[in-house]
């Protein structure tokens, strides 16, 4: 075939894939309607998990399965924004990566509110300002964001997915490496590129912000300025690239979680979020996590923070294996109980692939 005739095909396919999509929407449509009178949430992430897991097994090239995946997760966005005006609060201001995470599990096509704080994004959410949050709640190199963590004590609001975003840290300058006398950085982003700053821009004032998207700014406006930033925010401040991947270490990534009212069903792979704090007992905390144990969970993580309650009081964070519906789980949760003065389950949502 030629050029021409091969340009003839695609239009030709063209025209099918798009009647194929318009015709999957009204299906999506049709399934938005029952679920509203139902009083069920539109976004379910456990059917997300099984459409995108069955496109890639389907999936013979030469298309890569990234590809495929970001092209159905627009689609996907395409018809939540058509079965109900959704808005999704992030932890701002714009081009950060937490917005980049809400964009990578939502699509472009819904409505984003970039709120100062985290305990904004719960705010919004709470009071049905927003339909879901996106927040971060621990980085691979530098560990917690504690204030996410204290946010679950007081609210109601359920953990519904989970986001791995892969950080790619940058230098964004207007002028060369040599010419740069300031160094505008998130105290996270900081601590993520701490060697390659020290081995690059050793005599560079360092001048810490709130967050990366507010580093390129200043970035974009000072003169023999640089940020720490991401790709996104290069982008939306149009502050060049120097250097790509200035991490420290190659598998940097950031964990976000969704929050929303209701939790999915299980899917088979799923984890669940808890919390509880312990009675003033030698062993206690040996005794709590014992039905863990005795049925075989795996526990992923465990994160301790003082209650701000009681002097010497604190609450632990867990995360586990498993869907809180599990049977498994539920004992372990009930046993868990009769050790502790306070439990409370986060949510279960599905893991990350």
């Amino acid at each position: 075939m030629n050029i021409p005739e091969h340009r003839q095909a695609i239009d030709k396919y063209d025209t099918q894939i798009v009647k194929l999509i318009n015709e999957r929407t009204r299906h999506v449509l049709a399934i938005g309607e029952i679920k509203v009178k139902a009083g069920d949430e539109i976004y379910a992430p456990h059917r997300e998990r099984t459409v995108l897991q069955r496109i890639c097994r389907r999936n013979q090239g030469p298309i890569a399965n990234d590809s495929l995946r970001a092209i159905y997760r627009e689609i996907m966005s395409g018809a939540l924004a058509l079965e109900k005006s959704l808005t999704v609060a992030y932890l701002g201001p714009e081009a950060t990566f937490t917005h980049q995470a809400a964009i990578q599990r939502f699509g472009s096509s819904l409505r984003y509110s970039p709120q100062k704080t985290i305990a904004d994004v719960f705010i919004e959410v709470s009071k049905n300002r927003a339909d879901y949050g996106v927040v971060p709640v621990e980085n691979s190199t530098e560990g917690a964001v504690t204030h996410t963590l204290d946010m679950f004590v007081d609210s109601d609001l359920k953990i519904v997915a989970q986001i791995v975003l892969p950080v790619q840290h940058c230098l964004l300058s207007k002028c060369r490496r040599s010419q740069i006398k300031k160094l505008f950085a998130h105290p996270q982003s900081l601590g993520q590129c701490r060697e390659w700053v020290q081995a690059n821009l050793p005599r560079v004032e360092i001048i810490e912000t709130s967050s990366n998207a507010r580093s390129a700014e200043l970035a974009a406006a000072q003169k023999n300025s640089a940020a720490i930033a991401g790709v996104l925010a290069a982008e939306t401040y149009r502050v060049p690239v120097l250097d790509f991947d200035i991490q420290d270490n190659v598998a940097n990534a950031t964990r976000f979680l969704v929050l929303g009212r209701q939790c999915s069903p299980p899917t088979g792979k799923d984890r669940t979020s808890l919390m509880f704090s312990l009675t003033d007992r030698v062993g206690a905390l040996y005794s709590a996590l014992a039905p863990f144990r005795r049925f075989r969970i795996n526990m992923t993580k465990i994160e301790s923070r003082p209650s701000k309650r009681k002097a010497w009081e604190y609450f632990f964070f867990v995360d586990c294996d498993g869907h809180m519906e599990d049977r498994k789980l539920t004992k372990a949760i009930s046993l868990l109980g009769e050790h502790c003065s306070y439990v409370k389950v986060l949510g279960s949502f599905p893991d990350s692939e």
